[in-house]
């Protein structure tokens, strides 16, 4: 069974992926609320492991606020988006050990001035991303061989409170390959 923050985590990034799909001068044509106005059928009720109306309410409500803040302000969505042609991005991290890392990346910016690529990861809960997470190395990792720009930058996006990305230190690649392999 679904939880209510996993719910809206899903739809909200769901909602987000799918304009990145959209070519950038049409993609803010549909407003964005209206994408999950839709999107939200597919959780309402016991699908998103909703108790009460209230409760499924006070949640949708939520994602509302988040997605109208990138309506307002939509920074690195409404500038180039890079895609990774995979549905699950993947790569041999250990063809020795036989291991492949894979992921889904929230969002690439393209930035032309140095032809390369920011990572940007959507933060729908209401706490910051622990230091310790492996989440920006696997990111950082991914991208690096699964396309081919450079990675120049990343940020967090914390939609629930900030109305634009924070920028964020790229992890070390050899300590995110080590770390990863370790365990």
């Amino acid at each position: 069974l679904m939880q209510p923050p996993l719910a809206l985590g899903q739809i909200v990034h769901e909602v987000i992926e799918s304009l990145s799909l959209v070519p950038l001068e049409n993609r803010f044509r549909t407003s964005i609320l209206e994408l999950y106005e839709k999107a939200w059928v597919k959780i309402s009720g016991n699908k998103g492991g909703f108790k009460t109306r209230e409760e499924e309410m006070k949640y949708k409500n939520r994602g509302m606020s988040m997605l109208q803040k990138i309506s307002d302000h939509p920074g690195p969505l409404a500038k180039k988006a890079v895609k990774i042609r995979s549905n699950l991005p993947y790569y041999w991290i250990s063809p020795e050990d036989n291991l492949i890392l894979c992921g889904k990346i929230d969002w690439l910016e393209y930035v032309p001035e140095q032809d390369g690529v920011r990572i940007l990861d959507f933060k729908t809960g209401k706490y910051d991303e622990d230091p310790d997470s492996l989440q920006l190395p696997i990111y950082l990792l991914l991208t690096k061989n699964c396309q081919k720009r450079e990675v120049v930058g990343a940020s967090y996006w914390y939609l629930d409170r900030d109305r634009e990305p924070s920028e964020v230190d790229l992890p070390d690649e050899r300590q995110a390959t080590v770390s990863l392999l370790e365990i």
